[in-house]
């Protein structure tokens, strides 16, 4: 198995940056313009389904107001760890197929169902959850102690299965359950070949 030397990130912090200043300034809008703003942007049954697939890219960088402190903390922490081991193109990859995989997982089984109000169909869906899910669980399949592997990786399962189970479950839950189970996919691939944070030397 190869070794990698950690790299400070810098994609990260601009990024978690960026997601700051969107709710900055949506948090001082009038509410119906930013509800109306937010809409236009989420990866919702309606912008989907009108082909609006740029929603895909530009949900990431929103979040509905607050944008709660120790949030903020674990996103740059899962990001900036994925960067430093992989690099700002791989980490930003596994965010991508896990934000925009997720979110089609979840049109897709929302667009099956046989009854969906006019609400869940416009219903808001922005945010970075789906990309730091899969980031995390790439992260937790991509330890190189089998030990701490397993712990991890079912831990993060564990967690993201609970509220799937409820029964006030949300579509969000299940696209937080598929994005973390990408991610464990992703991060299983990246331990076989080799792409795991090691100390340099």
């Amino acid at each position: 198995m190869s070794s990698f030397s950690p790299r400070a990130p810098w994609v990260a912090p601009l990024y978690v940056g960026a997601v700051h200043l969107s709710a900055y300034v949506t948090a001082r809008m009038p509410a119906e313009q930013r509800t109306e703003l937010l809409r236009e942007h989420s990866t919702n049954v309606e912008n989907l389904r009108a082909r609006r697939w740029r929603t895909l890219a530009t949900s990431a960088l929103f979040v509905e107001p607050p944008l709660h402190r120790a949030y903020s903390v674990a996103l740059l922490a899962v990001l900036g760890t994925a960067e430093a081991a992989w690099g700002a193109r791989r980490a930003a990859g596994v965010f991508a197929i896990g934000h925009v995989g997720a979110s089609l997982l979840v049109h897709a089984g929302l667009s099956s169902a046989r009854k969906l109000s006019a609400e869940t169909a416009r219903a808001v869906d922005v945010g970075a959850s789906y990309g730091f899910n899969a980031t995390a669980g790439a992260l937790a399949a991509s330890l190189p102690h089998p030990r701490a592997r397993l712990m991890a990786t079912t831990g993060l399962l564990a967690l993201g299965i609970r509220p799937v189970l409820r029964k006030r479950r949300t579509f969000t839950d299940a696209g937080h359950l598929a994005a973390l189970a990408l991610g464990v996919a992703i991060g299983a691939r990246k331990r076989r070949t080799g792409r795991v944070l090691r100390p340099a030397g």
